[in-house]
């Protein structure tokens, strides 16, 4: 079964991508990592700067800025220093004050609909959100999930849903949707979707779902994507996370099924071998850069700042800092936080170099160990040493 959207591209991709798939160079033998060389910057990415494995960061103090929040889930600052979170249950968006702890509601995202894993997920300010004050969020609706763009007041005090960016995403009964978004240095949009629990879609290069995907900003497509659509990558069972690193190489986190969740390299035109392989288990896909036990990781979220990917762990109930450069692992993954804030969703760098973490212990999660406290939900400010 294919998935459809409201214009034509995924289905003129179709033969297009599948080709592409077939042109690709060879995956990497298991165990081996790929080189930052062979991964694809978008244009206008930064010059490369690289961080020795014993000049890393590691984090510092730990403060709460905000308490007694409802399933926080995306994250992303305005140019004032504030940040406006999601919450996926309640579609509210509310913004966040860093100094005092504050926040207010500031409105909520129409036509989203609650389901396990659905409703109202990642959020991403345009990078020229001071001038043209707009806000993209991925919602879960009640026939697809979807971006949408919202345009704020001067004071970004409310908002008002302007138009559908993208759509024909299908959404998971129950589980599975992605919804991560994020913009890299050229201006392009990052979306990351899940299988809808149909492991089938992954593959399908007719459909959006098990995919990373890149958009213009308008719902266009760019120049140089790997097809005339919007995939980027297929293979895919559930990406939760997507950042990019100095030299604008894209890494990603995925949740694997029973045994191996995963952090990839994402490459033009690349399946990453879901429903075939899971993490480094199968013969098929490009190869993970890092591999976790499910119950050590169930990754979301992923930032990167001073030489490592921060990766927020659900199950695992920790913050993985992932040495990197240039798409290669320089270090063992360490392990922070571990079970003392319960479960880690978001991971954003704030504008003062700090780690902005979400917990997600009030999403009903009980396959990951979710028991909320007094103040759950909250957010997190990490300090980072050298």
């Amino acid at each position: 079964m294919f998935t459809t959207r409201s214009t034509t591209a995924v289905l003129a991709a179709t033969l297009s991508l599948a080709a592409a798939l077939t042109s690709c160079a060879g995956s990497p033998p298991p165990g081996t990592t790929r080189s930052g060389a062979d991964a694809t910057a978008p244009s206008g990415a930064a010059a490369p700067t690289h961080a020795a494995p014993g000049d890393l960061a590691s984090p510092g103090r730990v403060t709460e800025i905000v308490t007694g929040l409802d399933t926080p889930w995306g994250l992303t600052f305005l140019p004032d220093g504030s940040a406006l979170v999601s919450s996926r249950d309640t579609f509210e968006i509310r913004r966040v004050d860093p100094g005092s702890g504050n926040h207010r509601s500031v409105g909520r995202v129409d036509g989203a609909v609650a389901a396990p894993d659905s409703g109202l997920l990642g959020l991403a300010a345009s990078p020229d959100v001071a001038r043209d004050r707009t806000v993209y969020a991925f919602v879960s609706t009640a026939s697809d999930n979807r971006v949408v763009a919202l345009e704020f007041d001067p004071e970004f005090e409310t908002f008002t849903q302007v138009r559908v960016v993208l759509d024909g995403i299908r959404v998971g009964t129950d589980q599975h949707q992605g919804g991560r978004l994020a913009f890299d240095r050229a201006g392009a949009l990052w979306i990351t979707t899940g299988d809808a629990n149909e492991p089938a879609l992954a593959p399908d290069p007719g459909s959006l779902n098990g995919k990373v995907l890149r958009i213009n900003p308008d719902g266009t497509i760019p120049s140089d994507n790997p097809v005339d659509g919007p995939v980027y990558s297929t293979g895919h069972r559930n990406v939760q996370g997507i950042a990019f690193g100095p030299d604008g190489t894209v890494y990603s986190s995925e949740f694997g099924d029973q045994e191996q969740d995963e952090v990839n390299v994402i490459m033009p035109g690349n399946d990453y071998g879901w429903p075939n392989s899971e993490g480094s288990l199968g013969s098929t896909g490009t190869r993970p850069l890092f591999t976790f036990a499910t119950d050590e990781a169930s990754p979301s979220g992923i930032a990167y700042t001073a030489g490592s990917l921060w990766m927020a762990g659900l199950r695992g109930q920790r913050l993985w800092q992932l040495p990197v450069d240039g798409g290669e692992a320089v270090g063992d993954p360490i392990p922070h936080l571990e079970g003392e804030y319960g479960r880690l969703r978001t991971v954003q760098v704030a504008p003062d170099g700090a780690l902005w973490v979400t917990t997600s212990e009030t999403d009903g999660a009980s396959w990951g160990g979710a028991s909320p406290e007094e103040g759950d939900d909250r957010i997190l400010h990490v300090e980072l040493e050298e």
